[in-house]
């Protein structure tokens, strides 16, 4: 896992009455391992899967499970107060349930009402189970209150289905937590615009030109901006995403235009930009008032040129302000870039090209060549799309500390 920055911290690990309890002993293993001193709380229900006689001998300390016992009363209070994370794994979904309504009928419900650490929670269920609206509601609700969830992994599940569901491996799980306290709130303070996702041009009131980006490259830049402290202005186009840290401002649009005017409003006060989005650079000059009904023979649409939102703030660029921009290129990549950097003023571009497999819009990762204007260019592997964040934000970091 490289350098651990685990080690020393106390964590609070919960279990719950999944199939999926077993990796809870090669978790503790390998917090053990990393150094941390942890502590284990389990629901009744997750004896029947994992005795705690084998979590109590990893975890080198007593097993909670009962609000009460021979010895006395466990204060849940005490324990939600001496952990530094608390991480629920794996969490069913009748756990997710009572976590978003507040239920507190055992010892892992009561310590997470009590804590005042960061939650991370890694669900574990059935495919149907894990897509049902109830149990995407509760998670949106715990994301809400400020918690954060490990993303469930695709494969065979316990009744032989294939799909999502799967708790996340413990590595993984390790170095979601790792990863968390090797974050350095490097950016407080600072206030960054975002744009991102598609924009979408009426043609009429039922159709419109737009393109296939999702947001999500644009998203996890400003959830990973927001997680290093910044107050992120965040203007997205029509996506089904939606940001889920409170230092993220949404201002929803869906035109070129509307994104113009939220971002030239707000830039004037940002330290940064980052301009993720995929904005149209035509929109159709004359816009139906009613739909337009199919007639004999060819149609033409006339297109005007929209605003060049990336051009106007790299024009009202101020001295100590940083602009981003992003290409997305199908042939001479480099080179084009490299003129687009120039031409709208950027301080570097995050170049993707279509070529790579993986990259580009609706997918989950992405493939960079980072292009300063200093003629400095870095290229990167195909990573997840936070991983992406993490680099550009770190280039960021890297040409000045803003």
């Amino acid at each position: 896992m490289g350098h651990s920055f685990l080690h020393g911290k106390k964590i609070l690990l919960a279990v719950t009455g999944s199939i999926a309890a077993y990796k809870a002993a090669l978790l503790t293993r390998l917090f053990i391992k990393s150094g941390c001193d942890i502590k284990v709380v389990m629901t009744p229900a997750a004896k029947d899967f994992i005795s705690p006689l084998t979590l109590s001998t990893l975890s080198k300390n007593p097993i909670y499970s009962d609000v009460s016992s021979e010895e006395g009363w466990n204060n849940h209070v005490e324990m939600g107060l001496w952990a530094d994370v608390m991480i629920i794994a794996p969490a069913t979904a009748n756990t997710l349930a009572k976590l978003s309504h507040g239920i507190c009928d055992n010892m892992l419900t009561a310590c997470y009402l009590s804590a005042r650490c960061p939650v991370f929670v890694a669900p574990a269920m059935d495919v149907d189970m894990w897509h049902h609206p109830s149990t995407q509601k509760n998670i949106d609700t715990i994301r809400s209150y400020g918690n954060m969830i490990i993303p469930v992994g695709v494969g065979e599940l316990a009744s032989g289905l294939e799909g999502e569901g799967r708790m996340a491996e413990p590595e993984d799980i390790a170095l979601f937590l790792n990863n968390h306290f090797s974050r350095q709130k490097d950016l407080n303070g600072k206030e960054i615009l975002v744009t991102a996702g598609p924009t979408y041009e009426a043609i009429d009131p039922v159709r419109f030109i737009g393109n296939h980006s999702s947001g999500k490259m644009g998203m996890e830049i400003a959830e990973e901006l927001a997680e290093r402290g910044a107050f992120v202005h965040l203007v997205l186009g029509p996506s089904k995403l939606k940001p889920q840290h409170p230092n993220i401002q949404l201002t929803r649009i869906v035109s070129a235009e509307e994104m113009y005017q939220a971002a030239t409003k707000v830039f004037p006060q940002c330290n940064a930009a980052i301009m993720a989005a995929a904005v149209a650079d035509y929109r159709p000059k004359e816009v139906s008032s009613t739909k337009i009904k199919k007639k004999e023979g060819d149609m033409a649409i006339g297109l005007e040129r929209t605003k060049d939102i990336a051009a106007s703030l790299g024009k009202e660029k101020k001295v100590k302000q940083f602009l981003i921009g992003f290409a997305l290129e199908t042939n001479n990549a480099l080179e084009n870039a490299q003129r687009k950097l120039k031409k709208k003023n950027f301080d570097f571009i995050v170049l993707n090209s279509l070529e790579d497999k993986g990259a580009g819009f609706k997918h989950d990762t992405n493939k960079i060549t980072i292009v300063r204007k200093d003629n400095i260019i870095r290229k990167f592997e195909l990573k997840s799309k936070r991983e992406v964040a993490i680099d550009i934000i770190n280039e960021l970091l890297d040409m000045q500390n803003i």
